[in-house]
């Protein structure tokens, strides 16, 4: 990982950012402990979760996950689990070590990101139910906020439409209010708005590369030219006469 982009780990941003994200607890993780992360494991074999080196990651992690009310939400530097079961089913909300230890073996994403060394922390936050109308992307160049596309590309949002330009207005604003403590000058960053109208901050990615510009459909364009807000269109009705043939 490259100097430019080691800012995007969270363990990194969190000291500039934390009072415009979740509290979050980190466990630093030994080498040994980055190895069992990026070893894995299959969903039916838990003789891993009984070696010395898991019950010691497992261990570590009961404080911290002590002082978290609740659910809790748990990943590593630079991703989440979000390819695992218990993500599909529960967002990835965990109670326990043994619980969390075990979703971020399965993942098949810590595990590549362990192996190309990208992983030295294990992060947590408290579990929210995120509201999909209310997450968004940023696409941030030169410093100032040129887009914002609407994160969950599952259907049109009809509450938006309303309230668009000032979600707009607010992602620039919280821009414009942290732009100084980011060193990275392109990035893109994931946000949500609660229902209280607060920005926090929920991850940090790359600009261009395999990052997905969602609505912006391709990083090919004029950056220094801001298209706002980007939502899904409502879905087109068809009226009069249809003639499907075969």
């Amino acid at each position: 990982m490259s100097v430019q982009n080691d800012f995007l780990r969270v363990p990194v941003w969190y000291p500039d950012l934390a009072p415009f994200t979740w509290d979050t607890k980190f466990v630093k993780l030994s080498p040994e402990m980055v190895a069992l992360l990026a070893a894995g494991k299959s969903e039916d074999d838990d003789d891993v979760l009984h070696s010395p080196v898991a019950k010691s990651l497992m261990h570590a992690m009961e404080g911290p996950l002590g002082e978290i009310p609740g659910n809790a939400f748990v990943f590593v530097d630079v991703c989440a689990p979000t390819d695992t079961a218990r993500f599909a089913g529960k967002r990835g909300a965990v109670y326990s070590a043994r619980s969390a230890l075990n979703n971020l073996l399965e993942s098949e994403k810590v595990a590549a990101a362990a192996r190309r060394g990208e992983v030295g922390y294990i992060c947590m936050r408290p579990f929210r139910n995120i509201t999909w109308a209310r997450e968004f992307r940023l696409f941030i160049h030169d410093g100032a906020l040129s887009a914002m596309s609407q994160y969950h590309l599952v259907r049109h949002y009809r509450r938006l439409e309303g309230v668009k330009e000032r979600y707009w207005q607010m992602a620039k604003d919280f821009v414009a209010e942290v732009g100084w403590r980011l060193p990275v000058k392109n990035l893109v960053m994931d946000i949500y708005i609660t229902s209280g109208k607060k920005i926090l901050i929920v991850d940090l990615n790359a600009w261009g590369g395999e990052t997905d510009p969602l609505m912006l459909l391709t990083w090919e364009r004029d950056w220094s030219v801001p298209a706002e807000i980007q939502l899904m269109a409502p879905p087109t009705a068809v009226s009069g006469d249809v003639t499907v043939s075969f």
